[in-house]
């Protein structure tokens, strides 16, 4: 995808780095070939992804709702002019008086999976609509939720029964097949599992209506995925297998998908070294200041220059040499060979090595006050920033309209 815009501000405005720089077009552009992909579903965007205004403003703009997970993304919705019944709380885990702030603030659709967090609905959220969320085992996901989250089918009968006899709406049946899911197949099981529910309930007198087949749509970092319409197709064919009589609503709650491939990252070089024959390179930003995710090497970020070439020569920071510029945007001389790397971060923590295993490369000519770009980093990057880990500051966010 194209990053014209964002390569633009910052040629123009040279903000400091690490930084994060989100184009707002592709956010709405994002929710847009999601509905097309998935006709008639509702799109709940999971605001923990990344919660900036203008990025939760974007989603509205394009008819979106939200997945939210505590009274501050609620708070957050709101405040860009969201309407209550277009936010879901799709959180399990969640104290009693944060149900009763949900519902004060008119949220009425809940997601659980746990018996005590049935009777704290029914009795802070009286009327509201619940889902119960199955575990499902995700085993292509590169961020899985393991045991955390979910319940059986058969305990998922008797949650939603119990859900109705204390005055709440049984509406349906919740799941996520994990985060960075690489598997379009990933969701039939899922998908089975809820109409296994379904039709047990059906004997007991309740007719349950919906389905969140939660997010975990990929995004192409280093390894491809399926498109939106492989996702969307296999989906649809699981959905017209396990429900032949009609398919229940259907509801969704991406959140990397949405936002992903509408940011970048540019960083400055703080130092490369030699250490026991490799070459390391060091970056100003690290797990504890936006890349999170890299733990375990679990999302592999793309690299790419100034100019969005990959394996380019880097621009040059402060008190490095200042390359051409070229039509408004910074150019490089040429493109240098790359050599292998480990790539690690700033902070004094030795956990702090962002890729050691994966194989990467990067110019043999970068030194310290170069600059790169890490792409598709709209995600999961800002909003896992730590506060101030050894005096860093979280990541600077700017926002393209």
């Amino acid at each position: 995808m194209s990053h014209e815009r964002i390569h633009r501000f910052l040629a123009e405005r040279r903000p400091p780095t690490p930084c994060l720089v989100v184009d707002t077009a592709v956010v709405r552009e994002r929710v847009h070939e999601l509905t097309t992909a998935f006709p008639g579903a509702a799109l709940r965007y999971a605001v923990k992804a990344n919660p900036e205004r203008a990025v939760l403003a974007a989603v509205l703009a394009a008819g979106g709702g939200f997945d939210v997970a505590s009274p501050a993304e609620i708070d957050a919705c709101l405040a860009v002019g969201a309407l209550p019944k277009a936010l879901s709380y799709g959180n399990p885990i969640k104290k009693a008086a944060d149900v009763a702030f949900a519902h004060a603030r008119g949220i009425r659709d809940f997601t659980t999976d746990a018996e005590s967090d049935v009777d704290s609905l029914a009795r802070f959220a009286p009327g509201a609509a619940v889902s119960v969320r199955l575990l499902v085992d995700g085993p292509a996901s590169a961020t899985p939720f393991g045991r955390k989250f979910g319940c059986t089918p058969d305990q998922a009968v008797e949650l939603l029964r119990r859900a109705a006899a204390t005055g709440l709406d049984p509406a349906g049946i919740a799941f996520h097949v994990g985060s960075q899911q690489a598997e379009a197949s990933a969701w039939e099981a899922g998908i089975a599992a809820a109409a296994k529910v379904f039709a047990e309930l059906d004997g007991h007198g309740l007719r349950p209506r919906r389905l969140n087949i939660g997010g975990g749509f990929g995004v192409p970092y280093r390894s491809p995925v399926p498109s939106l319409a492989e996702y969307a197709a296999a989906v649809s064919a699981a959905l017209r297998s396990y429900f032949p009589g009609g398919s229940p609503e259907l509801l969704l709650e991406p959140g990397r998908a949405v936002v992903a491939t509408a940011g970048l990252i540019r960083t400055e070089v703080v130092l490369v070294a030699e250490r026991a024959g490799q070459r390391w390179v060091y970056l100003d930003i690290g797990r504890y200041n936006g890349l999170a995710e890299t733990e375990n090497e679990a999302i592999t970020y793309r690299f790419g220059s100034p100019q969005g070439g990959l394996g380019a020569c880097p621009q040059r920071g402060s008190g490095g040499r200042t390359p051409r510029r070229q039509s408004g945007l910074e150019a490089c001389p040429q493109t240098e060979s790359g050599g292998p790397v480990v790539i690690a971060g700033p902070t004094c923590d030795g956990d702090d090595v962002l890729y050691q295993h994966t194989p990467y490369e990067l110019p043999l000519s970068l030194r310290a006050g170069d600059q790169l770009d890490i792409l598709d980093a709209g995600a999961y990057t800002a909003s896992y920033s730590s506060v101030a880990f050894n005096g860093i500051e979280p990541l600077r966010i700017y926002c393209l309209d």
